[in-house]
């Protein structure tokens, strides 16, 4: 009896020992969670043709930079924007650089082959609307018609309406753009007009034909605006100042 009761004793005693340390250790616990600050979430960017933005990289990790010149913004027009602001600037380079890879093909096309309207528009591509305008003014209406559907349907697809999008700039202190808004899942520039099908379905190849289309657009920007200019100076084709020249 007296080895049970001592062993008993020894066991209470080992216990009660080992409570004061749990507690401790329990508290310190408590006020190291204390000390940690949460740190405030980013927020998420879906991932759209394999591109998920980063506002951390320059132009928010969108393709188009490329070796020479790799991260080309000498200006600094890209520096300090959201992506929201990136994704806009996107949208406008790719808007234009098509426009414009169509009105180099136009220039030099359009005014050495004539099939359309009986040959009767000729002469520097500077005078063509007009000439069309005058000669066949429901097919200039009809232009106009068709321009003005591709404009509201590219912005029904990618813009957000302009009461949420003002909401949000004011909101965000976002200036400028007249309170144009891109949607969070709208890359910038891709419709879904693929007739053909070419769009890749691979992220690294889709990123690979956005930086040619880019480069083409741009290269194409400064062509066409040479040809306006070029045009306006001498009143002559653009094959036709290339003439002279030789």
């Amino acid at each position: 009896m007296k080895v049970a009761a001592f062993i008993i004793s020894a066991l209470a005693t080992s216990a009660a020992a080992f409570t004061p340390s749990r507690v401790v250790q329990t508290t310190r616990l408590n006020m190291a969670d204390a000390d940690v600050e949460e740190e405030p979430a980013k927020p998420a960017w879906p991932t759209i043709n394999g591109w998920t933005a980063d506002p951390d990289a320059f132009c928010a990790g969108l393709p188009g930079a490329l070796s020479p010149l790799g991260d080309f913004d000498p200006a600094g027009f890209t520096k300090d924007l959201s992506v929201q602001e990136i994704k806009r600037y996107r949208e406008a380079e790719v808007t234009h650089g098509r426009v414009s890879m169509l009105a180099v093909l136009g220039y030099l096309v359009g005014e050495n082959f004539h099939p359309l309207f009986n040959g009767s528009i000729t002469g520097p591509a500077n005078t063509h609307l007009a000439q069309v305008q005058e000669t066949a003014p429901f097919f200039f209406a009809f232009l106009v018609a068709a321009i003005a559907v591709s404009e509201t349907t590219r912005a029904s697809t990618g813009w957000v309406e302009p009461e949420e999008a003002l909401a949000y700039n004011s909101q965000n202190e976002v200036k400028g753009a007249f309170g144009a808004l891109l949607r969070d899942n709208y890359y910038p520039g891709d419709i879904g007009f693929d007739p053909l099908g070419l769009k890749p379905n691979d992220p690294a190849e889709f990123a690979t034909m956005q930086t040619k289309e880019l480069q083409n657009g741009r290269l194409a920007m400064i062509a066409a605006m040479g040809f306006i200019v070029q045009e306006q100076i001498s009143g002559d084709t653009i094959l036709g100042t290339l003439g002279s020249l030789f």
